[in-house]
């Protein structure tokens, strides 16, 4: 028997749990932080570039990019950033479990967006599951029985705001083959800065050193260090070890604020998110529903 750390995929599933695990963690820190969506963003970006772009630097990695390859990279690094100020605004409307889940519906905007662009149109099984994503979604918002939390349904909105962009960010950087991820992300990362620049921040200086030390993570540990675990992650695994791999940030969350936030969640919300679930699966593994023959 082949020895663990010896599996062609050990490397992979080592990079991809870790990335994992801290994708997890990001919503606490977004909450704990306290400061509000844009300041977060802001140092978030400015941070987490200044550390892909060092470990790039670092690399000698840096490659010249063609007009293509640029307007490709403005369009992912903007739909990444406005999905990073959608899903942050989401965890504070909703909550950061429940924000993640319907954020996890990425995959079937991937799937309709990839439709509509190639006219490639998947087995009618597809459109099935992912209708069900979306009754789910339905449900996590409680169906009106939330009465503690009014902006409930809003906080539900904008992380299916943000799975969307995160679908165009994928797309776009998929286009970008053969440049180095730090590179990707790191040049996003100084977009998301200047587009942030305009928008009233806090400064570092006027934090509580709680908030200065969650935002330092968020962006040294949570973007320097997770982009380059899971996109080395990407280049080592088959998809169907990725996609299973994907579903321990999702999970975390939900454990996360079930221990630390003491989360109630009602009948409907329980089945809203068994269903996202339910209907990822299937999604990523590709269950068909095939009629019996008689």
């Amino acid at each position: 028997m082949q020895p663990l750390l010896q599996h062609p995929q050990f490397a992979g599933s080592w990079r991809m749990l870790v990335a994992m695990l801290l994708s997890g963690t990001i919503g606490l820190f977004v909450v704990e932080s306290g400061q509000d969506t844009a300041t977060v963003v802001f140092y978030r970006c400015l941070l987490g570039g200044a550390a892909l772009l060092a470990y790039l630097s670092w690399q000698r990695g840096w490659q010249k990019l063609s007009a293509q390859q640029s307007g490709y990279l403005l369009a992912g690094g903007f739909a990444l950033v406005a999905n990073w100020f959608c899903l942050f605004g989401a965890y504070k409307l909703s909550s950061i479990s429940i924000a993640t889940l319907v954020y996890h519906t990425q995959p079937f905007f991937l799937l309709l967006l990839t439709a509509f662009g190639t006219k490639q149109w998947p087995p009618a099984a597809k459109w099935g599951w992912l209708a069900l994503a979306f009754v789910g979604v339905a449900g996590t918002t409680g169906l009106g029985q939330d009465q503690h939390n009014p902006l409930l349904w809003q906080g539900v909105g904008l992380a299916a705001v943000a799975a969307c962009l995160y679908a165009v960010a994928t797309l776009t950087t998929r286009k970008l083959t053969g440049v180095a991820p730090a590179q990707i992300a790191g040049l996003q990362m100084v977009l998301g800065v200047l587009l942030m620049l305009p928008l009233e921040k806090t400064s570092l200086l006027l934090m509580p050193a709680l908030s200065v030390g969650a935002l330092v993570t968020l962006g040294l540990v949570h973007t320097g260090l997770m982009y380059n675990l899971m996109y080395s992650a990407f280049q080592r695994l088959p998809v169907t070890s990725i996609a299973f791999l994907s579903f321990v940030y999702p999970l975390l969350t939900v454990l996360i604020d079930f221990w630390y936030y003491d989360l109630t969640l009602s009948w409907s919300q329980y089945g809203g998110m068994a269903l996202i679930v339910l209907a990822l699966i299937a999604h990523q593994r590709n269950w068909l529903v095939r009629p019996r023959h008689h």
